[in-house]
């Protein structure tokens, strides 16, 4: 038995915890990392440990690093122990969206060799005129939120983006049992509230929005799904599931998660439609689902209810004009990184080695393509093989 004189401490352990469970990160590393020797990264992505373990091989490969992280989930910890590795960290949990902005400004100033984008922000900056490194080779995108955007730009890049989350090996290992796991706990972490016998809404039934009201259903939830699509929502019925339409998911549900990624999902009709008591999460990228503008002229007085020792926003109670009363958790950012620790770790190894070996296939010139293009298939059946001989 250990005692507190006996054992050692070492520094920042949450993400030394983290990199003893990414083997898949640290093969890709041991097998591709000398791309990235004398190259400058920029990175927007969450500043987490497991987000860490990925700055802290590109560091010791000889990258020079520069991050800044999304709004209101940045760990502190986290950014401190990244400083420490000599990686040049923007920003805090506190910023704003306009000091997040500059931040993202700030990193393309430095012109960047490659770019981590997490959300379409670097990629559209770069579209629109922002610095280019003269040596600048491509970029990576982390979410579907941000493909769309990208892909809706005006005019396609001039340079290869590789969208992670269309690789068919995240969309199951992480969003689907990766996400459904951590926005559960993230749930229960913030209210503290059983889930056996409750009625539960998931708004969106992609990979992520599954993943939610599958778990939700094992820990013994009656879950509703609303979503446009048709294969989902049958889907979404084999699988156990109610389906309704977004109104009355609304009405009819005391907890509602947003994982659809669009803005505006739950407009002031939605919030018309919204039960009393009602509790409402947030699962997409941006946290824009609900119309937080609607809900607040619909809102006569706003109340905390959040821990003493915490983000303001954990738990607000709006008491609307009618009488009702909605709780907003964590103002619907992503309650699994607000609330809890993110996506499990296993899953996050996955999902960071498909974004190093993307990186270094850019680097080295094995992105022969312009415009953004999904993962190439021989990455993601090699870390498809790699996974199921780690866990077979």
């Amino acid at each position: 038995m250990t005692t507190p004189s006996t054992t050692r401490r070492v520094p920042h352990p949450e993400t030394a915890w983290a990199a003893r469970h990414m083997p898949l990160l640290a093969d890709t590393f041991d097998e591709v990392g000398h791309v990235f020797a004398g190259l400058r990264l920029g990175l927007t992505i969450h500043i987490e440990p497991k987000t860490a373990v990925l700055c802290e091989y590109l560091a010791r490969a000889g990258a020079d690093v520069v991050i800044t992280g999304n709004l209101g989930t940045t760990q502190e910890a986290t950014a401190a122990a990244l400083r420490d590795a000599g990686v040049d960290v923007l920003g805090s949990r506190a910023d704003t969206a306009a000091e997040r902005d500059a931040h993202l400004d700030e990193i393309l100033r430095r012109e960047p060799d490659l770019v981590l984008d997490n959300g379409g922000d670097l990629v559209l900056r770069l579209l629109s005129g922002a610095p280019r490194s003269p040596r600048f080779r491509g970029a990576t995108e982390e979410t579907t939120t941000g493909g769309l955007r990208i892909r809706a730009a005006a005019s396609a890049p001039d340079f290869p983006v590789i969208v992670i989350n269309d690789s068919r090996l995240k969309l199951l290992v992480e969003n689907e049992f990766g996400v459904g796991q951590s926005i559960v706990q993230g749930f229960m972490n913030a209210t503290n509230l059983m889930l056996p016998g409750s009625r539960v809404g998931v708004v969106g039934y992609g990979p992520c929005g599954k993943g939610v009201a599958d778990t939700l259903r094992q820990l013994g939830a009656t879950v509703s799904v609303a979503d446009l699509d048709p294969f989902r929502r049958l889907d979404a019925v084999m699988r156990g599931h109610r389906v309704q339409d977004l109104h009355g998911l609304l009405a009819g549900n005391d907890i509602v998660f947003l994982a659809t990624g669009a803005r505006g999902v739950v407009d002031e009709a939605g919030i018309a439609a919204l039960r009393d008591g009602a509790m409402i999460a947030g699962v997409g990228h941006e946290g824009q689902e609900l119309d937080h503008a609607a809900l607040a002229r619909a809102t006569s007085e706003a109340v905390s209810l959040s821990p003493e020792s915490g983000d303001y926003d954990a738990r607000v109670l709006h008491r609307l004009h009618d009488g009702r009363e909605i709780v907003v958790l964590h103002a619907t950012r992503m309650i699994n990184l607000t609330a809890a620790g993110g996506n499990p770790i296993q899953a996050m190894d996955l999902g960071l080695a498909l974004q190093a070996r993307s990186l270094a296939a850019i680097a080295a010139g094995d992105a022969r393509f312009t415009g953004a293009e999904p993962v190439p298939a021989a990455i993601d059946r090699a870390l498809a093989e790699a996974l199921v001989a780690l866990l077979a």
